[in-house]
């Protein structure tokens, strides 16, 4: 077995990722849910794939998912913890406020020894002086907490002194969270059985042989390699969030002229797609969301550099709204980031434009930032001087200066407020579900998620769409097998990961649900595939 990857460093979009993995009836999920089961998560898949449900492919899920799970914790450097995530529609029929999602581990790459140096960084916009934070709520709260808690603050010193010691010996972070901690681990596991991985290794083309795939050719900085498989090619590279041809295909707000920013890696382009076509293999477009969706703003670095910054956790924070162009507010800020996205695509039908404004006021900016902006104590002048961040000493002023309609802006924020003093919001429900509550601030009474916007000045960001990876892609078998648009399978050929069309049918229902199906799938393939090599040999 080898593994072949196009970039200088191995991770791909999982080690920019958070880590967490959606696989109902685990072990930490059934203790922290006993009532949870097989026919409740059915269901709940079933409700959110709708028309686009493969029953047999959400069986084998539901089976694999606690199998995969123990199989890499007894047999590889994987480590699970659980977390505390409610599914994403937690009232859907189904659907649960906790025990569905786990997270890898932190890990200290240092085991990865000479190899640590080709672990992908983490995003850098979600890094603090590229310190990592963990992708659960228990965490991040210490970090919203430092400057009211003693508790908090020693956390947060103990973390930076902690970072500031790895960055003076090892130039980097080397205890590693989230989904930094699962790619390193993964790596781990391969590079512990002596599986090679090749980076700076790009594959051209797959090798095909009277319609069978018997191999790749590759490129890498030494010349060209012919790689023959005995047992098969795994596809996972990726999907095509950068395949610009593709998703102007499939991303509404890019058809119509919209601007798409991704914080995947700039080498997802659609590889595994093309190559696989080429030997007949049929690509499936047509979810109605073809990718999970991200709202994002663009950060500007300095010296021309710029980064996607994902917006994970500011909408859920009281005193933050968004709002259109038109000064209007348009969906439950506190849903996740795939409806949030899907609702601004929505919205904005019909305009070239695809943007919001994520608003807050002066005690919301220093309690919990915005976007790239930090909390206090952290300065935000240079955010604002460089115009990521903007300001108004009144709602009107903001609104100009945003380009957002004054008028309509006042009275959105007018009328928010009436509400929000009593901590109500009866034009979208924030608040709502448990989810709404995750990430928000407990401590804000009586409604976690929502507060009035009253003490200027007042701030902005500008919000655009993104994703976090594709969800149509190559037609499969459950188990893996690449199929023509016949619904024959090419023998030889696997998809797994973002390059295999997803079980989700298009939506998002709770945290994790890319890396728990992908990993599961992988772990089905690779089952079906040793069991083919072993046929094989018996006929031998």
């Amino acid at each position: 077995m080898i593994v072949l990857e196009k970039e200088p460093v191995f991770g791909g979009t999982t080690a920019l990722s958070g880590g967490v993995l959606w696989i109902p009836l685990s072990k930490c999920g059934r203790q922290q849910n006993p009532a949870d089961t097989v026919e409740r998560v059915r269901e709940y898949m079933m409700s959110e794939t709708g028309n686009n449900v493969d029953a047999a492919a959400v069986q084998c899920f539901i089976e694999n998912g606690p199998a995969m799970v123990e199989f890499f914790e007894r047999e590889t450097e994987m480590k699970f913890v659980p977390t505390l995530y409610p599914d994403y529609h937690p009232d859907a029929p189904g659907g649960v406020d906790i025990g569905r999602s786990i997270l890898a581990a932190p890990y200290d790459i240092r085991g990865l020894g000479k190899d640590m140096r080709r672990l992908k960084p983490p995003l850098e916009t979600i890094t603090f002086m590229g310190m990592m934070f963990n992708s659960s709520n228990a965490d991040l709260k210490h970090f919203f907490r430092a400057t009211k808690s003693l508790v908090s603050f020693l956390y947060v010193a103990r973390r930076l002194a902690t970072h500031v010691k790895e960055l003076a010996l090892y130039r980097r972070g080397i205890n590693v969270t989230s989904g930094n901690a699962l790619a390193a681990r993964l790596a781990k596991s391969a590079l512990a059985i002596d599986i090679p991985i090749l980076t700076s290794t790009r594959v051209k083309e797959l090798l095909s042989e009277d319609g069978n795939v018997i191999g790749v050719r590759a490129t890498a900085a030494d010349g060209d390699l012919r790689i023959t498989a005995r047992h098969g090619v795994v596809l996972a590279c990726g999907g095509f969030p950068h395949d610009l041809k593709r998703i102007a295909q499939v991303y509404p707000h890019v058809k119509r002229g919209g601007e798409h920013l991704s914080p995947t890696p700039v080498g997802n382009t659609g590889d595994g797609l093309t190559m696989a076509e080429k030997v007949g293999g049929a690509v499936k477009l047509g979810f109605a969301d073809a990718s999970a969706w991200m709202p994002v703003s663009k950060v500007p670095f300095g010296n021309g550099r710029t980064g996607v910054f994902p917006h994970l956790l500011d909408r859920y924070k009281p005193g933050v709204i968004g709002v259109l162009r038109s000064g209007r507010r348009f969906t439950n800020e506190s849903n996740s980031y795939h409806d949030v996205g899907a609702a601004l695509m929505r919205a904005c039908e019909g305009e070239r434009e695809t943007a919001m404004w994520l608003i807050c006021d002066k005690v919301a900016l220093g309690k919990y930032g915005l976007g790239y902006a930090k909390p206090a104590p952290m300065p935000v002048g240079p955010l604002l001087r460089k115009g990521y961040l903007i300001k108004g000493e009144t709602i009107g002023e903001l609104a100009r200066n945003c380009g957002i309609v004054p008028d309509a802006l006042e009275m959105t924020v007018h009328a928010y407020n009436l509400d929000a003093e009593r901590g109500e919001d009866p034009s979208f429900h924030r608040g709502r579900t448990s989810f709404n509550r995750y990430l928000a601030d407990p401590d804000n009474k009586p409604n976690p998620c929502v507060a009035p916007i009253a003490t200027g000045p007042f701030y902005a960001v500008k919000v655009v769409m993104g994703d976090l990876g594709t969800f149509d892609g190559l037609g499969t078998s459950v188990t893996g097998e690449v199929l023509r648009a016949d619904g024959s399978e090419i023998e030889g050929l696997y998809a797994v990961g973002n390059d295999r069309r997803s079980v989700m049918g298009g939506n998002y229902p709770g945290a994790g649900i890319t890396h728990g199906p992908n990993m599961t799938f992988g772990y089905v393939t690779g089952n079906a595939i040793a069991t083919k090599a072993m046929t094989s040999k018996e006929k031998v």
